[in-house]
Protein backbone atom coordinates (compact mmCIF):
# COMPACT_ATOMS: atom_id res chain seq x y z
CA UNK A 1 0.00 0.00 0.00
CA UNK A 2 0.61 3.38 -0.60
CA UNK A 3 0.06 6.26 1.19
CA UNK A 4 -1.73 9.26 -0.31
CA UNK A 5 0.43 11.33 -2.24
CA UNK A 6 3.58 8.82 -2.25
CA UNK A 7 4.53 7.75 -5.64
CA UNK A 8 4.09 4.46 -6.64
CA UNK A 9 6.68 1.94 -6.73
CA UNK A 10 6.82 -0.62 -9.33
CA UNK A 11 6.08 -4.35 -8.15
CA UNK A 12 9.26 -6.24 -8.65
CA UNK A 13 9.34 -10.22 -9.28
CA UNK A 14 11.72 -12.62 -10.87
CA UNK A 15 13.71 -11.86 -13.27
CA UNK A 16 13.13 -13.04 -16.50
CA UNK A 17 15.79 -14.99 -18.11
CA UNK A 18 15.64 -13.50 -21.50
CA UNK A 19 15.24 -10.25 -20.52
CA UNK A 20 17.31 -7.54 -22.31
CA UNK A 21 20.31 -6.70 -19.71
CA UNK A 22 20.63 -3.23 -18.92
CA UNK A 23 23.12 -1.33 -21.59
CA UNK A 24 26.86 -0.42 -19.80
CA UNK A 25 27.08 2.84 -19.44
CA UNK A 26 28.91 4.79 -22.90
CA UNK A 27 29.66 7.90 -23.93
CA UNK A 28 26.48 10.34 -24.58
CA UNK A 29 25.51 10.46 -27.93
CA UNK A 30 25.29 14.54 -29.52
CA UNK A 31 22.47 16.23 -28.55
CA UNK A 32 20.41 17.41 -31.86
CA UNK A 33 17.89 19.65 -32.37
CA UNK A 34 14.52 18.70 -33.66
CA UNK A 35 12.30 20.22 -36.03
CA UNK A 36 9.61 21.90 -34.81
CA UNK A 37 6.09 20.23 -34.95
CA UNK A 38 4.66 21.77 -38.21
CA UNK A 39 0.88 21.51 -36.82
CA UNK A 40 -2.20 20.71 -39.02
CA UNK A 41 -1.52 21.96 -42.87
CA UNK A 42 -3.52 24.98 -43.45
CA UNK A 43 -6.30 25.16 -46.07
CA UNK A 44 -4.54 26.32 -49.56
CA UNK A 45 -5.93 29.92 -50.01
CA UNK A 46 -7.95 30.52 -53.41
CA UNK A 47 -6.49 32.52 -56.45
CA UNK A 48 -7.73 35.68 -56.49
CA UNK A 49 -9.92 36.02 -59.85
CA UNK A 50 -7.63 37.99 -63.18
CA UNK A 51 -8.65 40.73 -64.55
CA UNK A 52 -10.31 39.58 -67.26
CA UNK A 53 -12.51 36.82 -65.01
CA UNK A 54 -13.61 39.87 -63.36
CA UNK A 55 -14.08 42.15 -66.11
CA UNK A 56 -15.08 39.97 -68.36
CA UNK A 57 -16.61 35.80 -67.04
CA UNK A 58 -18.28 34.95 -70.19
CA UNK A 59 -21.94 33.55 -70.09
CA UNK A 60 -22.96 30.00 -67.68
CA UNK A 61 -23.40 26.78 -68.72
CA UNK A 62 -23.83 26.20 -72.65
CA UNK A 63 -24.70 27.92 -76.03
CA UNK A 64 -28.63 27.59 -76.10
CA UNK A 65 -29.74 25.40 -78.98
CA UNK A 66 -31.84 28.38 -80.18
CA UNK A 67 -29.00 30.58 -80.23
CA UNK A 68 -26.29 28.38 -82.51
CA UNK A 69 -29.93 27.69 -84.89
CA UNK A 70 -30.14 31.63 -85.56
CA UNK A 71 -25.92 31.73 -85.76
CA UNK A 72 -25.53 28.82 -88.27
CA UNK A 73 -28.61 30.52 -90.33
CA UNK A 74 -27.61 34.08 -90.17
CA UNK A 75 -23.66 33.02 -91.30
CA UNK A 76 -25.60 30.46 -94.17
CA UNK A 77 -27.45 33.42 -95.17
CA UNK A 78 -24.05 35.86 -95.38
CA UNK A 79 -22.42 33.47 -96.62
CA UNK A 80 -24.71 32.98 -99.53
CA UNK A 81 -25.16 36.53 -100.37
CA UNK A 82 -21.53 37.88 -99.73
CA UNK A 83 -20.74 37.09 -103.06
CA UNK A 84 -18.46 39.83 -104.54
CA UNK A 85 -16.49 42.25 -102.80
CA UNK A 86 -18.22 45.39 -104.51
CA UNK A 87 -21.34 47.11 -102.84
CA UNK A 88 -24.73 45.39 -103.90
CA UNK A 89 -27.95 44.21 -101.85
CA UNK A 90 -25.79 41.10 -100.61
CA UNK A 91 -24.13 42.90 -97.98
CA UNK A 92 -27.25 44.80 -96.48
CA UNK A 93 -28.88 41.45 -96.55
CA UNK A 94 -26.11 39.93 -94.51
CA UNK A 95 -26.31 42.48 -91.95
CA UNK A 96 -29.83 42.29 -91.12
CA UNK A 97 -29.33 38.76 -90.63
CA UNK A 98 -26.65 38.84 -88.21
CA UNK A 99 -28.24 41.60 -86.37
CA UNK A 100 -31.35 39.25 -85.90
CA UNK A 101 -29.25 36.23 -84.64
CA UNK A 102 -27.41 38.51 -82.22
CA UNK A 103 -30.80 39.81 -80.89
CA UNK A 104 -31.99 36.25 -80.35
CA UNK A 105 -29.05 35.45 -78.65
CA UNK A 106 -29.36 38.67 -75.96
CA UNK A 107 -33.17 37.77 -75.62
CA UNK A 108 -32.14 34.25 -75.29
CA UNK A 109 -29.28 35.06 -73.09
CA UNK A 110 -31.71 37.55 -70.57
CA UNK A 111 -33.12 34.45 -69.47
CA UNK A 112 -31.12 32.50 -68.54
CA UNK A 113 -30.22 32.21 -64.96
CA UNK A 114 -27.05 32.83 -63.97
CA UNK A 115 -25.14 30.45 -61.77
CA UNK A 116 -25.70 31.96 -58.10
CA UNK A 117 -29.29 31.91 -58.87
CA UNK A 118 -29.37 28.49 -59.99
CA UNK A 119 -27.15 27.40 -57.00
CA UNK A 120 -29.89 29.03 -54.74
CA UNK A 121 -33.14 27.74 -56.50
CA UNK A 122 -34.80 25.79 -54.29
CA UNK A 123 -38.02 23.23 -55.07
CA UNK A 124 -41.18 24.72 -54.27
CA UNK A 125 -44.15 23.66 -52.08
CA UNK A 126 -44.96 20.89 -54.72
CA UNK A 127 -41.29 19.84 -55.12
CA UNK A 128 -40.85 21.00 -58.36
CA UNK A 129 -37.75 22.81 -59.05
CA UNK A 130 -37.70 26.47 -60.37
CA UNK A 131 -37.40 29.22 -57.98
CA UNK A 132 -34.74 30.91 -56.65
CA UNK A 133 -34.14 31.25 -53.06
CA UNK A 134 -34.45 34.90 -52.87
CA UNK A 135 -37.80 34.16 -54.61
CA UNK A 136 -39.13 31.93 -51.86
CA UNK A 137 -41.93 33.42 -49.76
CA UNK A 138 -40.47 32.21 -46.33
CA UNK A 139 -36.57 32.66 -47.26
CA UNK A 140 -34.56 34.92 -45.38
CA UNK A 141 -34.19 37.85 -47.22
CA UNK A 142 -30.34 39.58 -47.23
CA UNK A 143 -29.87 42.27 -45.01
CA UNK A 144 -28.81 45.72 -46.48
CA UNK A 145 -30.77 47.80 -49.77
CA UNK A 146 -31.72 45.66 -52.99
CA UNK A 147 -29.03 46.51 -55.86
CA UNK A 148 -31.63 47.35 -58.48
CA UNK A 149 -30.55 45.60 -62.15
CA UNK A 150 -30.25 48.09 -64.90
CA UNK A 151 -29.20 47.08 -68.46
CA UNK A 152 -25.27 48.80 -67.79
CA UNK A 153 -24.81 47.50 -64.31
CA UNK A 154 -22.40 45.20 -65.86
CA UNK A 155 -20.56 46.90 -68.40
CA UNK A 156 -23.22 46.40 -71.05
CA UNK A 157 -24.54 49.42 -72.89
CA UNK A 158 -28.10 50.54 -72.40
CA UNK A 159 -30.72 49.12 -74.58
CA UNK A 160 -31.10 52.65 -76.58
CA UNK A 161 -27.50 53.03 -76.70
CA UNK A 162 -27.17 49.36 -78.23
CA UNK A 163 -29.99 49.77 -80.54
CA UNK A 164 -28.61 52.49 -81.70
CA UNK A 165 -24.89 51.83 -82.63
CA UNK A 166 -26.68 48.93 -84.25
CA UNK A 167 -29.19 50.97 -86.09
CA UNK A 168 -25.80 52.81 -87.39
CA UNK A 169 -24.02 49.40 -88.25
CA UNK A 170 -26.97 48.74 -90.71
CA UNK A 171 -26.99 51.97 -92.21
CA UNK A 172 -23.54 52.16 -93.02
CA UNK A 173 -23.65 48.98 -94.62
CA UNK A 174 -26.62 49.85 -96.16
CA UNK A 175 -24.71 52.55 -97.69
CA UNK A 176 -23.37 49.81 -100.76
CA UNK A 177 -26.86 49.09 -101.80
CA UNK A 178 -27.57 53.01 -102.77
CA UNK A 179 -24.04 54.14 -103.87
CA UNK A 180 -21.39 52.12 -106.41
CA UNK A 181 -18.46 54.44 -105.14
CA UNK A 182 -16.59 51.33 -103.73
CA UNK A 183 -13.91 54.20 -101.75
CA UNK A 184 -16.71 55.46 -99.92
CA UNK A 185 -18.54 51.91 -99.24
CA UNK A 186 -14.84 50.86 -97.60
CA UNK A 187 -15.08 53.99 -95.33
CA UNK A 188 -18.46 52.78 -94.38
CA UNK A 189 -17.83 49.50 -94.03
CA UNK A 190 -14.64 50.60 -91.55
CA UNK A 191 -17.70 52.39 -89.52
CA UNK A 192 -19.26 49.75 -89.79
CA UNK A 193 -16.94 47.58 -87.67
CA UNK A 194 -16.26 50.38 -84.82
CA UNK A 195 -20.25 51.10 -84.53
CA UNK A 196 -21.13 46.94 -84.88
CA UNK A 197 -18.31 46.53 -81.86
CA UNK A 198 -19.48 48.85 -79.56
CA UNK A 199 -23.50 47.61 -79.93
CA UNK A 200 -21.97 44.21 -78.53
CA UNK A 201 -19.60 44.98 -76.23
CA UNK A 202 -20.50 48.48 -74.86
CA UNK A 203 -17.88 50.48 -73.52
CA UNK A 204 -18.23 54.52 -72.67
CA UNK A 205 -14.97 55.57 -71.79
CA UNK A 206 -11.66 56.61 -74.04
CA UNK A 207 -10.45 53.67 -72.50
CA UNK A 208 -13.15 51.13 -72.15
CA UNK A 209 -13.41 51.58 -75.89
CA UNK A 210 -9.78 51.15 -76.83
CA UNK A 211 -10.29 47.73 -75.24
CA UNK A 212 -13.65 46.80 -76.32
CA UNK A 213 -11.88 46.89 -80.01
CA UNK A 214 -9.59 44.11 -79.12
CA UNK A 215 -12.31 41.78 -77.62
CA UNK A 216 -13.97 40.35 -81.07
CA UNK A 217 -10.87 38.11 -81.67
CA UNK A 218 -10.64 36.72 -77.93
CA UNK A 219 -14.32 36.43 -77.65
CA UNK A 220 -14.47 34.12 -80.84
CA UNK A 221 -12.06 31.92 -79.10
CA UNK A 222 -13.27 31.91 -76.19
CA UNK A 223 -16.93 31.19 -77.52
CA UNK A 224 -15.65 27.76 -79.25
CA UNK A 225 -15.66 25.69 -75.55
CA UNK A 226 -19.32 27.47 -74.78
CA UNK A 227 -20.82 26.58 -78.58
CA UNK A 228 -19.45 22.78 -78.27
CA UNK A 229 -21.06 22.06 -75.03
CA UNK A 230 -24.31 23.76 -76.36
CA UNK A 231 -23.59 20.80 -79.41
CA UNK A 232 -23.31 18.16 -76.54
CA UNK A 233 -26.00 19.53 -74.02
CA UNK A 234 -29.24 17.59 -74.42
CA UNK A 235 -31.10 20.61 -73.48
CA UNK A 236 -34.17 21.35 -75.48
CA UNK A 237 -34.83 24.67 -77.27
CA UNK A 238 -37.25 27.20 -75.90
CA UNK A 239 -40.02 24.67 -78.04
CA UNK A 240 -38.95 22.00 -76.61
CA UNK A 241 -36.93 20.24 -79.38
CA UNK A 242 -33.88 18.80 -78.71
CA UNK A 243 -30.54 20.00 -80.99
CA UNK A 244 -30.50 17.10 -83.18
CA UNK A 245 -34.11 16.95 -84.18
CA UNK A 246 -33.79 20.71 -85.06
CA UNK A 247 -30.57 19.79 -86.86
CA UNK A 248 -32.43 16.83 -88.77
CA UNK A 249 -35.13 19.56 -89.46
CA UNK A 250 -32.99 21.67 -91.50
CA UNK A 251 -31.32 19.36 -93.35
CA UNK A 252 -34.69 18.03 -94.70
CA UNK A 253 -36.00 21.33 -95.27
CA UNK A 254 -32.73 22.30 -97.24
CA UNK A 255 -32.93 18.86 -99.42
CA UNK A 256 -37.00 18.94 -100.28
CA UNK A 257 -35.89 23.23 -101.49
CA UNK A 258 -32.73 21.34 -103.46
CA UNK A 259 -35.02 18.98 -104.94
CA UNK A 260 -38.27 20.86 -105.88
CA UNK A 261 -36.06 24.02 -106.48
CA UNK A 262 -34.19 22.12 -109.42
CA UNK A 263 -37.27 20.58 -110.52
CA UNK A 264 -38.77 24.20 -111.31
CA UNK A 265 -35.72 25.76 -112.66
CA UNK A 266 -36.06 23.21 -115.58
CA UNK A 267 -39.63 23.86 -115.86
CA UNK A 268 -39.01 27.72 -116.48
CA UNK A 269 -36.51 29.43 -117.35
CA UNK A 270 -37.38 32.92 -116.16
CA UNK A 271 -37.54 30.73 -112.26
CA UNK A 272 -34.79 29.54 -113.53
CA UNK A 273 -32.82 32.68 -114.04
CA UNK A 274 -34.18 34.23 -110.69
CA UNK A 275 -32.83 30.93 -108.27
CA UNK A 276 -29.36 30.93 -110.34
CA UNK A 277 -29.47 34.29 -108.90
CA UNK A 278 -30.60 33.73 -105.41
CA UNK A 279 -28.26 30.69 -104.70
CA UNK A 280 -24.23 30.60 -104.70
CA UNK A 281 -21.70 29.13 -107.58
CA UNK A 282 -21.99 25.56 -107.03
CA UNK A 283 -19.04 25.04 -108.98
CA UNK A 284 -15.50 23.54 -106.86
CA UNK A 285 -13.68 26.96 -107.02
CA UNK A 286 -17.33 28.71 -105.56
CA UNK A 287 -18.09 25.50 -102.83
CA UNK A 288 -15.07 26.65 -101.41
CA UNK A 289 -15.25 30.68 -101.72
CA UNK A 290 -18.76 29.75 -99.87
CA UNK A 291 -17.16 27.44 -97.27
CA UNK A 292 -14.79 30.07 -96.51
CA UNK A 293 -16.88 32.77 -96.06
CA UNK A 294 -19.50 30.51 -93.88
CA UNK A 295 -16.30 29.77 -91.34
CA UNK A 296 -15.25 33.64 -91.23
CA UNK A 297 -18.87 34.93 -91.24
CA UNK A 298 -20.02 32.18 -88.46
CA UNK A 299 -17.21 32.35 -85.73
CA UNK A 300 -17.55 36.51 -85.98
CA UNK A 301 -20.85 35.97 -85.40
CA UNK A 302 -20.16 33.34 -82.83
CA UNK A 303 -17.71 35.49 -81.04
CA UNK A 304 -20.46 38.71 -81.57
CA UNK A 305 -23.10 36.40 -79.35
CA UNK A 306 -20.74 35.67 -76.58
CA UNK A 307 -20.34 38.32 -76.48
CA UNK A 308 -23.96 39.58 -76.40
CA UNK A 309 -24.61 36.60 -74.07
CA UNK A 310 -22.55 39.01 -71.10
CA UNK A 311 -20.65 41.88 -72.21
CA UNK A 312 -17.65 43.13 -70.34
CA UNK A 313 -17.71 45.23 -67.44
CA UNK A 314 -15.77 48.52 -69.36
CA UNK A 315 -17.81 51.08 -67.22
CA UNK A 316 -14.73 51.32 -64.37
CA UNK A 317 -12.15 51.33 -67.42
CA UNK A 318 -10.97 54.60 -66.86
CA UNK A 319 -7.29 56.14 -66.92
CA UNK A 320 -5.92 57.31 -62.91
CA UNK A 321 -6.07 60.71 -63.05
CA UNK A 322 -2.82 62.65 -62.53
CA UNK A 323 -1.20 65.21 -60.52
CA UNK A 324 -2.79 68.89 -61.35
CA UNK A 325 -0.39 70.76 -62.49
CA UNK A 326 0.49 74.48 -60.67
CA UNK A 327 -1.72 77.01 -62.09
CA UNK A 328 1.60 78.86 -63.53
CA UNK A 329 2.54 75.06 -65.50
CA UNK A 330 -1.01 75.29 -68.05
CA UNK A 331 -1.41 78.98 -67.49
CA UNK A 332 1.73 80.45 -69.50
CA UNK A 333 1.57 78.56 -72.29
CA UNK A 334 -1.98 78.60 -72.93
CA UNK A 335 -2.23 82.30 -72.45
CA UNK A 336 0.68 82.60 -75.28
CA UNK A 337 -1.30 80.07 -77.73
CA UNK A 338 -4.24 81.94 -77.21
CA UNK A 339 -2.37 85.14 -78.24
CA UNK A 340 -1.06 83.86 -81.34
CA UNK A 341 -4.39 82.45 -82.25
CA UNK A 342 -5.47 85.54 -82.07
CA UNK A 343 -3.24 87.11 -84.09
CA UNK A 344 -3.59 84.44 -87.00
CA UNK A 345 -7.28 85.34 -86.83
CA UNK A 346 -6.65 88.76 -87.22
CA UNK A 347 -4.92 87.89 -90.36
CA UNK A 348 -7.21 85.87 -91.83
CA UNK A 349 -9.74 88.47 -91.41
CA UNK A 350 -7.83 91.36 -93.53
CA UNK A 351 -7.76 88.35 -95.87
CA UNK A 352 -11.19 87.86 -96.13
CA UNK A 353 -12.00 91.41 -96.53
CA UNK A 354 -8.91 92.29 -98.49
CA UNK A 355 -9.82 89.42 -101.19
CA UNK A 356 -7.46 87.98 -103.84
CA UNK A 357 -5.99 92.01 -104.34
CA UNK A 358 -4.39 91.97 -100.66
CA UNK A 359 -2.76 88.58 -101.15
CA UNK A 360 -1.15 89.10 -104.46
CA UNK A 361 -0.12 92.15 -103.03
CA UNK A 362 1.84 90.84 -100.05
CA UNK A 363 2.24 87.84 -100.51
CA UNK A 364 3.07 87.78 -104.44
CA UNK A 365 0.67 84.80 -104.89
CA UNK A 366 -3.16 84.47 -106.64
CA UNK A 367 -5.66 83.72 -104.16
CA UNK A 368 -6.13 80.13 -105.41
CA UNK A 369 -2.42 79.20 -104.78
CA UNK A 370 -2.44 80.64 -101.21
CA UNK A 371 -5.44 79.11 -100.48
CA UNK A 372 -3.72 75.71 -101.44
CA UNK A 373 -0.59 76.00 -99.84
CA UNK A 374 -2.37 76.62 -96.13
CA UNK A 375 -5.11 74.62 -96.10
CA UNK A 376 -3.39 71.27 -94.64
CA UNK A 377 -1.24 73.22 -91.84
CA UNK A 378 -4.57 74.77 -90.94
CA UNK A 379 -5.70 71.07 -90.69
CA UNK A 380 -3.12 69.94 -89.03
CA UNK A 381 -3.21 72.82 -86.52
CA UNK A 382 -6.96 72.10 -86.15
CA UNK A 383 -6.31 68.31 -85.04
CA UNK A 384 -3.07 69.62 -82.65
CA UNK A 385 -4.82 72.14 -80.89
CA UNK A 386 -7.85 69.45 -79.77
CA UNK A 387 -4.98 67.37 -78.46
CA UNK A 388 -3.60 70.20 -76.48
CA UNK A 389 -7.53 70.96 -75.35
CA UNK A 390 -7.66 67.49 -73.74
CA UNK A 391 -4.38 67.70 -71.79
CA UNK A 392 -4.89 70.78 -70.37
CA UNK A 393 -8.35 69.94 -69.65
CA UNK A 394 -6.44 66.61 -67.64
CA UNK A 395 -4.11 68.61 -66.26
CA UNK A 396 -5.51 71.98 -65.46
CA UNK A 397 -6.91 72.63 -61.67
CA UNK A 398 -10.35 72.74 -61.09
CA UNK A 399 -10.28 72.64 -57.12
CA UNK A 400 -11.13 76.37 -56.39
CA UNK A 401 -13.72 78.63 -58.35
CA UNK A 402 -10.84 80.60 -59.52
CA UNK A 403 -9.25 77.70 -61.30
CA UNK A 404 -12.35 76.61 -62.59
CA UNK A 405 -12.98 80.13 -64.32
CA UNK A 406 -9.29 80.16 -65.68
CA UNK A 407 -10.18 77.18 -67.25
CA UNK A 408 -13.39 77.90 -68.82
CA UNK A 409 -11.75 81.41 -69.50
CA UNK A 410 -8.73 80.09 -71.21
CA UNK A 411 -9.58 77.20 -72.98
CA UNK A 412 -13.21 78.86 -73.75
CA UNK A 413 -11.02 81.43 -75.79
CA UNK A 414 -9.22 78.81 -77.63
CA UNK A 415 -11.77 76.73 -78.58
CA UNK A 416 -13.87 80.01 -80.16
CA UNK A 417 -10.42 81.25 -82.39
CA UNK A 418 -10.11 77.52 -83.12
CA UNK A 419 -14.16 77.35 -84.99
CA UNK A 420 -12.42 80.30 -86.78
CA UNK A 421 -9.79 79.05 -88.21
CA UNK A 422 -11.89 75.57 -89.42
CA UNK A 423 -13.96 78.29 -90.82
CA UNK A 424 -10.65 79.92 -92.87
CA UNK A 425 -9.80 76.59 -93.41
CA UNK A 426 -13.10 75.44 -95.40
CA UNK A 427 -12.72 78.94 -97.07
CA UNK A 428 -9.59 77.71 -98.78
CA UNK A 429 -10.97 74.80 -99.63
CA UNK A 430 -13.84 76.44 -101.30
CA UNK A 431 -11.58 78.36 -103.14
CA UNK A 432 -8.61 75.76 -104.18
CA UNK A 433 -11.46 73.32 -105.44
CA UNK A 434 -13.14 76.64 -107.68
CA UNK A 435 -9.43 77.39 -109.11
CA UNK A 436 -8.43 73.30 -109.55
CA UNK A 437 -11.89 71.33 -109.79
CA UNK A 438 -13.30 69.17 -107.10
CA UNK A 439 -11.81 65.19 -106.16
CA UNK A 440 -12.24 62.94 -104.00
CA UNK A 441 -9.74 63.62 -101.71
CA UNK A 442 -10.52 67.38 -101.35
CA UNK A 443 -14.07 66.47 -100.93
CA UNK A 444 -13.01 63.94 -97.91
CA UNK A 445 -10.42 66.41 -96.56
CA UNK A 446 -13.61 69.11 -96.34
CA UNK A 447 -15.69 66.50 -94.79
CA UNK A 448 -13.05 66.01 -92.27
CA UNK A 449 -12.68 69.93 -91.35
CA UNK A 450 -16.54 70.23 -91.22
CA UNK A 451 -16.67 66.74 -88.37
CA UNK A 452 -13.55 68.65 -86.31
CA UNK A 453 -15.17 72.11 -86.44
CA UNK A 454 -18.32 69.91 -84.73
CA UNK A 455 -15.75 68.53 -82.66
CA UNK A 456 -14.76 71.93 -81.83
CA UNK A 457 -18.53 73.06 -81.16
CA UNK A 458 -18.76 69.62 -78.51
CA UNK A 459 -15.60 70.65 -76.70
CA UNK A 460 -16.64 73.97 -75.72
CA UNK A 461 -19.70 72.65 -74.31
CA UNK A 462 -17.70 70.35 -72.26
CA UNK A 463 -15.14 73.43 -71.23
CA UNK A 464 -18.09 75.34 -69.97
CA UNK A 465 -19.37 72.30 -67.98
CA UNK A 466 -16.15 71.18 -66.74
CA UNK A 467 -17.63 67.47 -67.47
CA UNK A 468 -16.38 65.34 -70.41
CA UNK A 469 -17.98 61.97 -69.89
CA UNK A 470 -20.25 62.42 -72.73
CA UNK A 471 -17.76 63.19 -74.98
CA UNK A 472 -16.26 59.40 -76.27
CA UNK A 473 -19.50 58.65 -77.41
CA UNK A 474 -20.38 61.01 -79.25
CA UNK A 475 -17.08 61.50 -81.22
CA UNK A 476 -18.01 58.39 -83.15
CA UNK A 477 -21.36 59.35 -83.57
CA UNK A 478 -20.79 62.66 -85.17
CA UNK A 479 -18.01 60.59 -87.72
CA UNK A 480 -20.99 58.24 -87.83
CA UNK A 481 -23.30 61.08 -89.09
CA UNK A 482 -20.16 62.61 -91.06
CA UNK A 483 -20.12 59.33 -93.18
CA UNK A 484 -23.60 58.99 -93.80
CA UNK A 485 -23.82 62.68 -94.84
CA UNK A 486 -21.05 62.27 -97.17
CA UNK A 487 -23.18 59.10 -98.74
CA UNK A 488 -26.60 61.22 -98.75
CA UNK A 489 -25.09 63.93 -101.08
CA UNK A 490 -23.56 61.32 -103.19
CA UNK A 491 -19.57 62.85 -103.54
CA UNK A 492 -18.94 61.01 -106.65
CA UNK A 493 -22.02 62.95 -108.31
CA UNK A 494 -21.34 65.61 -106.44
CA UNK A 495 -17.77 65.97 -107.53
CA UNK A 496 -18.37 65.47 -111.17
CA UNK A 497 -21.69 68.35 -110.91
CA UNK A 498 -19.03 70.50 -109.59
CA UNK A 499 -16.50 69.87 -112.27
CA UNK A 500 -18.92 69.78 -115.38
CA UNK A 501 -19.86 73.62 -114.36
CA UNK A 502 -16.92 74.71 -113.70
CA UNK A 503 -16.03 73.58 -117.52
CA UNK A 504 -19.33 75.26 -118.59
CA UNK A 505 -17.95 78.65 -117.15
CA UNK A 506 -14.49 78.12 -117.73
CA UNK A 507 -13.83 75.55 -120.70
CA UNK A 508 -10.96 73.86 -118.29
CA UNK A 509 -11.69 70.09 -117.59
CA UNK A 510 -10.00 66.83 -116.20
CA UNK A 511 -11.64 64.18 -118.19
CA UNK A 512 -8.72 61.36 -117.20
CA UNK A 513 -9.93 61.94 -113.93
CA UNK A 514 -13.69 62.15 -114.08
CA UNK A 515 -13.34 58.58 -116.21
CA UNK A 516 -11.88 57.38 -112.93
CA UNK A 517 -14.96 57.77 -110.84
CA UNK A 518 -17.61 55.32 -110.44
CA UNK A 519 -21.63 54.84 -111.76
CA UNK A 520 -22.94 57.54 -109.17
CA UNK A 521 -21.41 59.94 -111.78
CA UNK A 522 -23.02 58.98 -115.28
CA UNK A 523 -26.27 61.57 -114.75
CA UNK A 524 -24.03 64.23 -113.98
CA UNK A 525 -21.42 63.69 -116.68
CA UNK A 526 -24.27 63.19 -118.75
CA UNK A 527 -24.27 67.30 -119.48
CA UNK A 528 -21.06 67.17 -120.96
CA UNK A 529 -21.06 67.93 -124.78
CA UNK A 530 -19.62 65.69 -127.09
CA UNK A 531 -16.88 64.53 -127.57
CA UNK A 532 -16.03 64.91 -123.87
CA UNK A 533 -19.05 63.37 -122.95
CA UNK A 534 -18.11 59.93 -124.65
CA UNK A 535 -14.77 60.60 -123.56
CA UNK A 536 -15.47 60.46 -119.57
CA UNK A 537 -18.58 57.91 -119.74
CA UNK A 538 -16.49 55.63 -122.15
CA UNK A 539 -14.60 53.80 -118.89
CA UNK A 540 -17.05 54.00 -116.18
CA UNK A 541 -18.97 51.66 -119.15
CA UNK A 542 -16.71 49.52 -120.06
CA UNK A 543 -15.61 48.46 -116.56
CA UNK A 544 -19.14 48.11 -115.25
CA UNK A 545 -19.72 44.67 -113.93
CA UNK A 546 -23.42 42.63 -114.78
CA UNK A 547 -24.78 42.65 -111.45
CA UNK A 548 -26.56 39.44 -109.83
CA UNK A 549 -29.58 39.66 -107.80
CA UNK A 550 -27.43 39.91 -104.72
CA UNK A 551 -24.79 42.38 -106.41
CA UNK A 552 -27.73 44.95 -106.96
CA UNK A 553 -26.89 48.09 -106.63
CA UNK A 554 -28.64 51.62 -107.18
CA UNK A 555 -26.25 53.77 -109.26
CA UNK A 556 -25.35 51.17 -111.02
CA UNK A 557 -28.71 50.58 -112.11
CA UNK A 558 -29.70 54.12 -112.29
CA UNK A 559 -26.59 54.41 -114.74
CA UNK A 560 -26.68 51.10 -116.43
CA UNK A 561 -29.04 52.49 -119.72
CA UNK A 562 -26.85 55.03 -120.54
CA UNK A 563 -23.31 53.38 -120.29
CA UNK A 564 -24.77 50.25 -122.53
CA UNK A 565 -25.76 53.17 -125.36
CA UNK A 566 -22.10 54.48 -125.08
CA UNK A 567 -20.97 51.39 -125.39
CA UNK A 568 -22.78 50.28 -128.02
CA UNK A 569 -22.87 53.85 -130.05
CA UNK A 570 -19.68 55.52 -128.51
CA UNK A 571 -16.55 56.50 -130.00
CA UNK A 572 -12.84 57.20 -128.71
CA UNK A 573 -11.96 59.22 -131.39
CA UNK A 574 -10.58 62.71 -130.23
CA UNK A 575 -10.08 61.52 -127.01
CA UNK A 576 -7.02 62.50 -126.64
CA UNK A 577 -5.26 65.87 -125.47
CA UNK A 578 -9.34 66.44 -124.10
CA UNK A 579 -7.63 67.59 -120.93
CA UNK A 580 -8.30 71.12 -120.12
CA UNK A 581 -7.04 73.01 -117.39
Amino acid sequence: MTSPGSNPVPATGPTDPQATPPARPGPAAPLTASPPYPGPLAPALPRPPSLIERRWPGPPGAARPLVLAALTAAAVVGASTLTVVRPGLGWLAAALAAVAALVTAGVVSSGTPSPATAATALPDAEGAPGRAATDRPDAPKAPGPTAATRPDATGAPGRVAQAAWATATVALVGVGTVRAAGWLFALCLLGAVVTGTLAVTGGRSPLGMLLAATLPPAATVRALPWAARGLRSRRTAGSGIEVGRVVSSLAISAGLLVLFGLLFSSADAVFADLVTGLLPDISPPGMIGWVFRLALIGGGLLGAAYLVSRPPDLEGLRAEPGRPAHRLEWTIPLVLLDALFAVFVLVQLTVLFGGSGHVLRTAGLTYAEYARGGFWQLLAVTGLTLLVIAIAARRAPKASRADRLLVRVLLGTLTALSLVIVASALYRMQVYADAYGATRLRLLVATTELWLGLLFVLVGVAVVRLRAEWLPRLVIGTAVLALLGLALVNPDRLIAERNVDRHLDTGRLDVSYLSGLSADAVPALDRLPEPMRTCALREIAFELPRDGFWATNLGRERARPVLDQVRTTGSTTGCLGLNRW
